[in-house]
């Protein structure tokens, strides 16, 4: 079948995804990459029924056989599965999962044999999540030698060395969340880890704020520092001054973000195996020690259907073109029923598939069977249905999409569990109840990025806007893809103000704002992140936090004059409106920054 990928979309497959031969040459083209992937992972259903025959037997809802319906879903680009799955299934490694937390305890021991396996993780393409607040703090007493220890902070830079010399697949370094509890005593230190440009280059940092922490914050108290080797406090601080200085360096860099720890906890599904204390490297997946998550995302764009003809231009229309009555498309929700099931099987059956790195992670993965399921292309599909992205309507349309996607994902699953039967761990967890019909998996939702699946779909990513009309996007070890967003071409020839010289403007990094042939709805149509409000950012990530299962990926993007107090909002916004973490960035504070904008007028 014919595949509409992008150029952009070609080469990220080439450099990275397409199976290589030994002398570093691309040797299957796209199709055969997905038909290896729908294969292989479609291999599990004779696990349940050894008579299946995969190319002919199809679960309910699907229009041909398991692989055939898996093929075409990624072929059309209507669903992806996370990258490990797209670069491995079928081939050797077989290492599937995106995400893993790994356990680090008080203890030379643990602490290098957490470094070890990460280093097999990232080998397979995995990225990994620490908890670091288990560590005695910097000072504190070395009862083998009666020395000082060195704290969490020196600790990590040992992961961080071993992450700069191990590439994800032969590809990429791979990536690392660092997550410290906001009652250590190190805390500031943490905090301020990465205002030094270049220092713990392979780590995303994240404090773990607590409830009580952000009533402390609110009262302007104090607040106890607990050593966690001794468990007794060993001073005060201020929770406002500590919070400050959190907002202050995420103004600076971007970091750190934070976790709303309690809240992570109060969902989490089997509570009886112990606490979260840390997530994926993007935040979007909080998991138990040793536990793993594989990842997949629907592609909002191509789950919309035409309501009115192409003839019909819903900007001169005598309706408003801001409301989803005059808009070019609307959800097609049959379609997007579809998907969600077959994301589900898809995701479950990469658990039985998967070759796990660790016995204790393939334990944890069989044990609960998480899974995420994702959406990506929600801007693109705003534009069409022709909805501003930081406006009400906006935010009912991805609360309302999320709570289907949710509510289908979960009959999905408990099917799966008549089939299949339910995740083994389901004694002692919150699905062990009277009246509560099993399920196959502990969670079933979660909201990742999706950086460079979103370019493989030519989609916008996750759920963020269009980030701007034209822009760079630095990707593969300093590789530059220019984008310029497809939709705008599309909508001007619908909308009849396309001309070859405002493509061209456009794509010097011209603003649309200052065209006059372009109609006000269309601007507003496509603002790009710098021109939403922060409170419009942090409002869509609480509506789709709303209905998701695990956490959602989502950066609150600023302009470079940005206060610090606008950070701090976003922040205590994120907490009021029910986000289990929030992380921020201002444009140009960082030297290697991912996507750069042409324009100056914003960023």
């Amino acid at each position: 079948m014919p595949l509409n990928l992008t150029h952009n979309a070609l080469v990220v497959l080439q450099r990275r995804y397409l199976k290589k031969d030994e002398k570093g040459i691309v040797a299957e083209t796209a199709e055969e990459m997905f038909r290896r992937v729908s294969r292989n992972i479609s291999m599990a259903e004779a696990l349940y029924n050894p008579k299946a025959d995969i190319k002919k037997h199809a679960p309910e809802g699907f229009n041909r056989g398991t692989e055939d319906g898996f093929f075409e879903a990624m072929a059309n680009l209507e669903f992806l599965p996370n990258s490990p799955t797209l670069m491995n299934a079928g081939r050797k490694l077989q290492q599937l999962a995106a995400c893993f937390v790994l356990p680090v305890e008080d203890s030379l021991d643990s602490i290098f044999d957490a470094v070890k396996e990460t280093a097999i993780i990232h080998q397979g393409g995995g990225g990994t999540g620490f908890s670091f607040s288990r560590l005695r703090p910097k000072d504190d007493i070395v009862g083998s030698t009666s020395g000082a220890a060195s704290g969490p902070v020196s600790f990590m830079r040992v992961f961080n060395m071993a992450t700069e010399v191990i590439k994800q697949g032969g590809t990429r370094r791979g990536a690392n969340m660092g997550v410290l509890v906001v009652d250590h005593p190190d805390i500031i230190d943490f905090i301020t880890s990465k205002d030094v440009p270049g220092e713990f280059a392979n780590f995303n940092i994240s404090v773990a704020m607590t409830d009580e922490f952000m009533r402390k914050v609110e009262q302007g108290k104090e607040y106890p520092l607990i050593n966690p080797r001794t468990n007794e406090i060993v001073r005060h601080a201020n929770a406002r001054d500590v919070f400050d200085r959190i907002v202050e360096s995420a103004w600076r860099s971007g970091e750190p973000g934070a976790l709303f720890i309690d809240r992570i906890n109060q969902a989490n599904p089997t509570p009886q195996l112990g606490k979260m204390e840390a997530t994926n490297p993007c935040g979007e997946q909080p998991l138990l020690p040793y536990e793993p998550c594989n990842l997949g995302s629907i592609n909002l764009s191509k789950m919309v259907k035409k309501t009115v003809s192409s003839q019909q231009s819903a900007v001169n229309s005598n309706c408003s073109p801001l409301t989803a009555h005059c808009s070019l498309y609307e959800i097609d929700y049959k379609k997007l029923e579809k998907t969600v099931r077959l994301g589900i099987r898809f995701l479950d059956n990469v658990i039985d598939v998967n070759k796990y790195p660790l016995p204790a992670i393939e334990r944890m993965a069989k044990g609960n069977r998480k899974i995420g399921l994702g959406v990506m292309g929600f801007a693109d599909m705003l534009v069409k249905m022709r909805v501003p992205y930081n406006s009400d309507n906006a935010v009912r349309i991805g609360e309302g999409l999320m709570q289907f996607i949710k509510g289908t994902a979960w009959e999905a699953s408990r099917e799966l569990a008549e089939e299949r039967g339910a995740f083994p761990n389901i004694k002692g967890s919150i699905f062990d109840k009277p009246g509560i019909k099993p399920v196959r998996n502990a969670t079933t939702t979660t909201v990742a990025p999706t950086g460079t699946l979103s370019i493989i779909a030519g989609c916008s990513s996750g759920i963020e806007p269009i980030y701007s009309l034209s822009y760079t996007r630095q990707v593969l070890n300093g590789l530059q893809l220019p984008e310029l967003n497809p939709l705008l071409p599309e909508i001007a020839r619908e909308e009849s103000f396309y001309s070859e010289e405002l493509m061209d403007f456009i794509a010097k990094g011209g603003d649309l704002n200052q065209r006059r042939d372009v109609p006000e709805a269309i601007k507003k149509i496509f603002a790009t992140a710098f021109q939403i409000s922060p409170e419009g950012h942090v409002k869509i990530q609480a509506a789709f936090q709303k209905y998701t299962d695990n956490a959602v990926s989502k950066t609150i993007n600023f302009p470079p004059d940005a206060a610090q107090e606008d950070v701090k909002k976003a922040y205590l916004l994120a907490y009021q409106l029910g986000c289990k973490g929030i992380t921020v960035y201002r444009s140009g504070t960082r030297a290697e920054q991912v996507l750069t904008c042409k324009s100056t007028l914003y960023c």
